[in-house]
């Protein structure tokens, strides 16, 4: 089973110059929580979560459930993205994909062809379409017996 089969080829991005802003509710229009970031072409340059737009790491540690998140323009996709995010490849296999998923806990990841170009992207819940196919396997197996 590749990562080709399941990932999503329909690629939404952003660029590093962009506000927080803006980024945030084009996740929320596209109903997406974790987006690639590229230099303006499909090479990948970092990764940001609608969790890192919300509450980024070097806001102030004090947790108060009451604050609102200001999101502006003035802060930037590059002041906050991962710059150095762990992709699958088109050819990696799901058991490789869900091993990352399960060893780090997040929730997609950027997919890049054998050239190293974005080419789409994996979530959890392409995880669980490949589980159910495997499962529907099983379970036709188990009745032909």
């Amino acid at each position: 089973m590749k990562v080709s089969k399941y990932m999503s080829p329909k690629v939404i991005s952003a660029r590093a110059d962009e506000g927080v802003r803006t980024v945030f509710f084009r996740m929320r229009r596209e109903r997406i929580r974790h987006m690639p970031v590229v230099d303006g072409g499909k090479n990948l340059i970092g990764w940001i979560s609608d969790r890192d737009l919300r509450r980024p790491e070097w806001a102030d540690p004090e947790v108060d459930l009451s604050y609102h998140y200001n999101l502006d323009d003035e802060v930037t996709v590059g002041d906050l993205m991962n710059p150095n995010p762990t992709a699958v490849h088109t050819f990696d296999t799901m058991h490789k994909a869900v091993g990352l998923f399960r060893e780090h806990r997040w929730g997609a990841l950027p997919v890049l062809d054998k050239t190293e170009t974005l080419v789409g992207v994996l979530s959890q819940v392409d995880c669980l379409t490949a589980l159910s196919e495997v499962l529907d396997e099983l379970h036709a197996a188990k009745k032909a017996r």
